[in-house]
């Protein structure tokens, strides 16, 4: 049995489902499908969802490398995490998580985490790791989701304080738990099938489900502030159907001026002469429209889509820089 799971086991773990491997490259990420209903039954188990930055982390020998589902290296950006990675009494091992900031209360602000970002601040931010994909020796990969987090939970025993934290599951009632969620004000939640392997891509054994609409959007152009110079005012958002950028309408709120400031200046270098969408917009949709080559991705607060299909009652949160524009998509 390798060292670590002998130092962190207090009774045999159950890791004869995995197979001896060398560390493997980037994993591309199991990815959770939308979903209005919890699924039901006794398979599935219930997680708490969050509102950050997905990233792998990766440890091999003293060293951390944090990746985020694109495959881009965010290691400095979050050093915290990666310092409080480093701790970990592992040689080699790969775990699957999220950073957040998190307030006293659970919740967690993707606004914030960005704002935090951008200020080089990071005391406030916590990787919640919720799987394990390979640790000494061993790709777990084939293992079932609780045979995985039962190794992960006794590799992160203790570690409930600092940056680094367990992401805890519940074989409850799924509507309940959903309800509990939103009565405090969380994102949601995410249900997992127990019994199935780890499987890259959007397979359906993850499912999401939000107390609010928040999806990600393209920005396609967007209109100058009527109170500050040089600032974003609204932005114009859009989706790929089928391969083409389909118009979404507007969001017109939730920027400070210090954002409206920063998109802008983020926008000049993707200025273009006509709008990227496939749709053919009418002239109130185009009227006042600085257009944009679609390369930024936002993500969106939403009550609810008009019968055209366009955004109603939408806040701005912040650019997910850790997502292409293909992944805005009405597939996801």
């Amino acid at each position: 049995m390798p060292r670590a799971l002998r130092k962190h086991s207090t009774q045999k773990l159950p890791i004869r489902v995995g197979k001896a491997a060398p560390l493997p490259d980037f994993i591309a990420p199991c990815l959770a499908q939308r979903q209005k209903d919890v699924p039901d039954g006794k398979q599935w188990v219930h997680e708490i969802k969050f509102d950050g930055y997905r990233l792998q982390a990766r440890i091999e020998h003293g060293n951390v490398t944090l990746l985020t589902r694109n495959n881009l290296d965010w290691t400095k950006r979050f050093s915290r995490v990666a310092k409080s990675l480093t701790a970990l009494d592992v040689e080699t091992a790969i775990l699957d998580g999220e950073v957040v900031v998190e307030h006293e209360d659970g919740t967690t602000s993707f606004s914030e985490l960005v704002a935090d970002l951008k200020a080089g601040t990071g005391g406030r931010m916590v990787y919640y790791a919720f799987d394990l994909l390979y640790l000494e020796g061993i790709d777990l990969r084939g293992a079932a989701l609780v045979e995985r987090k039962s190794v992960l939970a006794k590799v992160l025993r203790g570690r409930k304080s600092g940056a680094l934290r367990f992401s805890e599951h519940f074989a409850v009632d799924g509507p309940q738990m959903l309800d509990k969620a939103c009565e405090f004000g969380l994102e949601g939640i995410i249900s997992k099938r127990a019994d199935k392997p780890y499987r890259s891509g959007r397979t359906g054994d993850w499912i999401k489900i939000t107390c609010h609409l928040t999806d990600e959007f393209v920005i396609g152009g967007y209109l100058d502030s009527t109170a500050q110079k040089k600032a974003v005012g609204a932005l114009v958002m859009g989706r790929y159907h089928r391969g083409r950028l389909r118009y979404m309408g507007r969001v017109g709120t939730g920027f400070s001026r210090t954002t409206a400031a920063e998109l802008w200046k983020t926008a000049q270098p993707l200025r273009r002469a006509t709008p990227p969408f496939a749709d053919k917009l009418d002239p109130e949709q185009r009227r006042g429209v600085v257009w944009l080559r679609p390369e930024l991705v936002a993500q969106v607060e939403y009550r609810a889509l008009t019968g055209d299909g366009l955004l109603r009652h939408a806040a701005f949160k912040g650019l997910r820089e850790d997502k292409s524009a293909e992944e805005a998509s009405d597939a996801l």
